[in-house]
């Protein structure tokens, strides 16, 4: 492959329970034998769930898509509060959770519903003065993030609580929530409405901008069988896709703006990922004055063929 421009396009991974996002970059990256992979919304070691991975010039979309909307199922504990919020960290404090109804845990993460104000963790991966709060609190200094506007959709008990002994109440958990929400900070707040303190003991992230944990490999499966899946095939979770032709795809990916053909009508004003007759994502663009205008361009041009093909179908080409 030397010399080949690399895929654009994504990998869709399951990520197993204690590995980073990061170990999964690097994973891939040294799959693949390309050096342009990120990933969209970051999954603490404990969690698993869906990782979607940009490769090549299709990194640039991770930012929609770590905008979009997500959805887990987690475990919280209550009865007990943690240095991390969740499993990982040192218990702080203890409560007897035991003998709490389901009618009140219910109406008090009915509270948490819409848009809220949340603190994040002082070990989430935001960055003070330059530094990942995570970092500062490993070197032993004291952090406190100040609250943020989040917004959750959904937050319900899924099947019924049990006890685990020593006072403690485990409760599953489903959470839908837009962009930079904390579960294990919904899980330390809920605890501390309660007055027993609580934490994080599971997550797994079931879906993330439209993709379901169906539609993702295991990592050794991926590792066994590396294949990058075409832009098109993936951006339709996020965003409208139309076609536009021959002489439009060309001005595109000049990063020209292009006339709107009447198929692209019905779009409306928002942005749309614009195909070529082969079906390949050139732009994402905006609709304005009847012409479409090229925000983020996908396909290079002057680029010469392009990777083997490591699935058997086709993939875009990028750099």
């Amino acid at each position: 492959m030397t010399g080949a421009a690399p895929p654009a396009g994504f990998v869709l991974i399951d990520k197993p329970t204690g590995w980073t996002s990061h170990d999964v970059v690097a994973k891939v990256r040294r799959s693949l034998g390309v050096r342009r992979v990120g990933h969209a919304g970051t999954l603490d070691p404990m969690a698993t769930g869906v990782l979607i991975l940009g490769i090549g010039r299709a990194t640039r979309l991770l930012g929609a898509a770590s905008s979009a909307d997500k959805e887990y199922l987690a475990t919280i504990r209550l009865g007990a509060s943690t240095t991390t919020d969740d499993a990982e960290g040192e218990v702080i404090a203890v409560a007897d959770a035991a003998g709490l109804a389901i009618g009140d845990v219910a109406a008090a993460m009915a509270d948490f519903v819409g848009r809220i104000e949340q603190r994040p963790s002082s070990v989430s991966a935001i960055k003070v003065d330059g530094r990942r709060a995570h970092a500062r609190v490993r070197a032993g200094e004291e952090v406190d993030l100040p609250t943020r506007p989040v917004t959750v959709h959904t937050f319900d008990v899924v099947g019924a609580p049990s006890s685990t002994g020593g006072g403690h109440l485990d409760v599953d958990v489903r959470v839908r929530c837009g962009t930079g929400t904390y579960v294990r900070a919904l899980a330390r707040d809920l605890g501390a409405q309660l007055g027993v303190g609580g934490h994080l003991v599971s997550l797994r992230r079931t879906e993330s901008s439209g993709i379901a944990v169906d539609r993702c490999r295991e990592l050794a499966d991926f590792l066994a069988a590396p294949a990058v899946l075409p832009v098109a095939e993936v951006i339709r979770g996020w965003l409208p896709v139309v076609t536009g032709d021959a002489v439009a795809a060309r001005e595109l990916s000049h990063g020209r703006r292009a006339a709107l053909a009447d198929a692209t009508a019905a779009v409306g004003d928002g942005p749309v990922a614009v195909l070529d007759q082969a079906g390949v994502v050139v732009a994402v663009a905006r609709v304005e004055a009847g012409h479409l205008v090229p925000s983020i361009v996908l396909t290079d041009p002057h680029a010469v063929g392009s990777w083997a093909v490591l699935s058997g179908a086709a993939t875009e080409e990028g750099s």
